[in-house]
C-alpha cells in the first residue's frame, strides 16, 4: 500500500462544512480528488460556500438541519440516490453556546443533544448501510471538552462531546468486522468564526490571550490543522485504525504548566 493522501473516486459527506473547520475538511478533501457534500442549515449558506470554494462538479450541495431524524433521512436519502453510495462521513456539525448550570433549560438542553449528539448518531446510522457497502469510515468532530473539564457554562457542551467520544469507541467496535471504521478527532482552541465572535464578546482579546496562556504550544489552532487530521483517519493507510480519538490539542489535554 502506498503511503499517500489520494482520496480520487471517493464520495465524502462533511456534516456543517458551511465555514470552520468542516469547511477546511470539505475543500481539504476535494482537493485530494474526492467528491465533497457541502451541508449547511440552509440553502442559502451552502450555496454561498460552494461558491467561495470554486464550485465545480467535485461539490455538491447538501443543505439540511441534521438536528431531526426527518432532515436526516431526507438530506442521507437525496445523496445517496445521487451517488449510490458513500465512502467517508465526518460529522462535524455542532453548536457550543455556553449556559451555566443554574440557567440551563429543557429546550436548551435539548437544542445542544439534538445536533451535537443525537444528529451525529442517526447521520451515521443513516450511512452505515451505504458504509457497510463501500468498507468506509466515520470520523466524529469531538472536542477537548469531550475530554477533560472546561469553563462554566460548558457543562452540556462538554456532556455532548463527551458521549461523543464514547459513542465513537462503540460504534467502532459493532462495526469493525463489518469493514466500517470509526475514530473521533479531539480538537484543541481552533481559530474559528465561532471563537472569534466570542472573543469580540469578551473584548480586549480576552479569550485569544487565554488560549495562549493555556496550550501548552502557545497558540490557537488552525481548521487546516483539524482537517489534516481527519484526513489521516480517513485515509486507505489507516485501514487499522478504528475506535481511535485522536487528540489535536496543541497539549491542552495533557495538563497545564502555567
Amino acid at each position: 500500500m502506498k503511503i499517500q493522501f489520494d482520496f480520487s473516486d471517493k464520495r465524502v459527506l462533511v456534516t456543517g462544512s458551511t465555514m470552520g473547520i468542516g469547511r477546511a475538511a470539505a475543500e481539504a478533501f476535494r482537493e485530494l480528488g474526492a467528491t465533497v457534500a457541502i451541508n449547511g442549515r440552509t440553502d442559502a449558506s451552502v450555496a454561498k460556500a460552494i461558491a467561495e470554494l470554486g464550485g465545480g462538479p467535485h461539490l455538491v450541495a447538501a443543505p439540511g438541519d441534521l438536528s431531526t431524524t426527518t432532515e436526516i433521512n431526507t438530506v442521507i436519502g437525496a445523496l445517496l440516490a445521487r451517488w449510490d453510495g458513500i465512502d467517508v462521513l465526518v460529522n462535524n456539525a455542532g453548536r457550543g453556546d455556553d449556559c451555566v448550570v443554574d440557567n440551563v433549560t429543557e429546550e436548551y438542553w435539548e437544542k445542544m443533544l439534538a445536533l451535537n449528539l443525537k444528529g451525529a448518531f442517526f447521520t451515521t446510522q443513516a450511512c452505515i448501510p451505504a458504509l457497510k457497502v463501500s468498507r468506509g469510515c466515520v470520523v466524529n468532530v469531538a472536542s477537548g471538552l469531550g475530554v477533560m473539564g472546561g469553563p462554566p457554562g460548558s457543562v452540556v457542551y462538554s456532556t455532548t462531546k463527551t458521549a461523543m467520544v464514547q459513542m465513537t469507541k462503540m460504534m467502532a467496535l459493532e462495526f469493525a468486522q463489518q469493514g466500517v471504521r470509526v475514530n473521533a478527532i479531539v480538537p484543541g482552541w481552533i481559530d474559528t468564526p465561532m471563537i472569534r465572535t466570542e472573543n469580540e464578546r469578551l473584548g480586549d482579546n480576552g479569550l485569544f490571550d487565554y488560549i495562549e496562556l493555556t496550550t501548552p504550544v502557545g497558540r490557537i489552532g488552525t481548521s487546516e490543522e483539524m482537517a489534516g487530521a481527519i484526513l489521516y483517519l480517513a485515509a486507505p493507510f489507516a485501514s487499522f485504525t478504528t475506535g481511535s480519538v485522536l487528540v489535536a490539542d496543541g497539549g491542552l489535554t495533557s495538563g497545564h504548566y502555567v
